[in-house]
């Protein structure tokens, strides 16, 4: 990726009894555009006697997305929404005013090998909707925008970008694209992006400015117009970003405002 400003490395965090790798937010870059928080899955394999178990839990002024590499969660909110979350498939769940959710593994694959991998990812809401009512909404893996450039596997996984647009729906000005190659490429995207732009590698390399990265770091561009790098065969990238919210976002907890007021608020409830 051309003009790299930051280099964020993944580091370890706990969320009760599973790891992940934390990502966003880091003491340098708090924010990517509308993205607020990332934290990688990493690979886990829960044998028969554990369980994925995040328990009931409030959100507000955020909308989550859940993608998923491998296993399955079984979502369900305050709302009435039950889904299972599976690989390829995007949930997305507006918090908005309020919303309390639980992720855990469904019941059929209880008492059963689950290998465990994914992101999630909380989104800030504009500062007009960050009282909105909560919604929920599941993408089907096959809806979601997928196409091949030369032998680069491509999905636009949310929001806008290279002439596509995916069904999941965004509030604001972002995109989140994965780029899959099983042979070494070079991509060009040129000024088909907007706004704050940054590239997580999950696996592989890329070259980039006379440097190779590697997995687990996001390089942050300084201008998301001159996005150029080379993917050594066999990476998967993800492309993220968009328009910055004007006001600053503040997060507490599991709450996210351009108020601190309301965090203090939403504490209290």
């Amino acid at each position: 990726m051309s003009n790299i400003s930051l280099i964020i490395e993944e580091r370890a965090a706990s969320i009760g009894s599973f790891m992940v790798g934390r990502l966003l937010p880091f003491r340098q870059k708090r924010s990517v555009g509308p993205f607020v928080f990332i934290d990688h899955m990493v690979p886990v394999l829960l044998d028969e006697r554990e369980s994925f178990d995040v328990l009931p839990h409030p959100h507000i002024g955020l909308s989550t997305l859940t993608y998923l590499f491998s296993g399955s969660i079984m979502h369900r909110d305050s709302i009435g929404s039950e889904a299972e979350i599976k690989p390829g498939a995007v949930n997305w769940m507006t918090a908005g005013k309020g919303v309390v959710h639980s992720e855990r593994t469904p019941e059929h694959l209880r008492n059963k090998e689950v290998l465990m991998h994914g992101l999630q990812i909380w989104v800030a809401l504009p500062k007009a909707l960050e009282e909105t009512e909560p919604t929920f909404t599941q993408v089907k893996a096959s809806d979601i925008p997928a196409w091949k450039d030369n032998d680069v596997q491509i999905k636009l996984i949310a929001g806008k970008a290279l002439g596509r647009q995916s069904p999941v729906p965004v509030h604001s000005n972002l995109y989140f694209i994965e780029f899959k190659s099983e042979k070494g490429q070079t991509i060009r995207i040129g000024d088909e992006l907007f706004g704050e732009s940054a590239l997580y590698i999950l696996e592989g390399s890329i070259h980039a400015e006379g440097n190779t990265f590697a997995s687990g770091q996001i390089l942050i561009a300084a201008d998301s117009t001159l996005c150029e790098f080379e993917m050594a065969a066999n990476t998967t990238v993800y492309i993220f970003g968009g328009e910055p919210f004007p006001e600053e976002r503040y997060i507490d907890w599991n709450f996210v405002s351009s108020s601190k007021e309301r965090l203090k608020q939403a504490k209290e409830d």
